[in-house]
């Protein structure tokens, strides 16, 4: 599904941003991309989705060239995708509902099917009675849940979540991070940019570590999350196994 062999970016200032990476990742695949500021996680992110450009090298996402892909199919490329911005990008002037059909609306969606699905992602974020709210009116974790459901509607084949809790507080995080588990579980491959250690310990799943624009790390943390548990009671076992061993 994502395949990037060899990739470079350099920009125009000379920052060498990606430095000769490869990784593949597959259908149905959920993935941490952690590093520090600077290390090179938006640039990765910005080739995914044909922002930029590599400047060596192979990138294919969703059978698609991306090195040499024609501009006007860089929108078809991004109809297979979903992006989950940290500054959740919603159209304060539109109601919840707008904000999520517009993104139907932009690839020419009928508006039957529009309702049905609007409807249908807004049920699965926990958002139903929200629908002509407007974003001024929502908390930030109802807001980024709206972003949420506006990658999804156009039933994307990956999402991509740039760090999905950086503006929301840790409770909040959590049920964040829950859902993104819940729609992997549905079958979408979910890549997460995040700093934020503690979620990729509690959820676990592939890290791909990137510093100074390499690939430092690249392993499967077996989860410790269990949907039918809560946080709380997974603590408490992690505290009972330690102090038995």
């Amino acid at each position: 599904m994502i395949h990037l062999e060899n990739v470079s970016k350099k920009y125009h200032n000379g920052t060498e941003a990606l430095k000769n990476i490869s990784l593949d990742i597959a259908p149905g695949e959920f993935v941490f991309v952690v590093g520090p500021s600077g290390a090179g996680k938006s640039t990765f992110l910005k080739l995914l989705i044909r922002e930029e450009k590599a400047s060596s090298g192979n990138i294919t996402v969703n059978g698609r060239d991306l090195i040499n892909i024609k501009k006007r199919k860089i929108p078809y490329l991004r109809r297979t995708m979903g992006i989950v911005f940290q500054d959740f990008r919603l159209i304060d002037k539109m109601s919840v509902y707008e904000n999520v059909a517009f993104a139907m609306r932009a690839i020419g969606a009928e508006e039957k099917l529009i309702k049905k699905r609007v409807e249908a992602v807004l049920k699965l974020v926990g958002l139903e009675g929200t629908e002509h709210r407007k974003p001024n009116e929502l908390s930030g974790g109802e807001q980024q849940r709206v972003s949420l459901a506006r990658a999804l509607v156009n039933e994307p084949e990956i999402l991509i979540a740039d760090e999905p809790t950086g503006n929301i507080d840790p409770e909040l995080s959590l049920e964040v991070m829950k859902m993104l588990v819940a729609i992997n579980r549905r079958g979408t491959t979910v890549i997460v940019v995040t700093h934020e250690h503690e979620l990729v310990k509690i959820f676990g799943g592939r890290v791909i570590k990137i510093s100074d624009g390499e690939i430092t790390l690249d392993e499967f943390n077996p989860t410790k999350y269990n949907p039918e548990k809560s946080t709380a009671s997974s603590e408490a076992e992690d505290k009972k196994e330690n102090e038995e061993k």
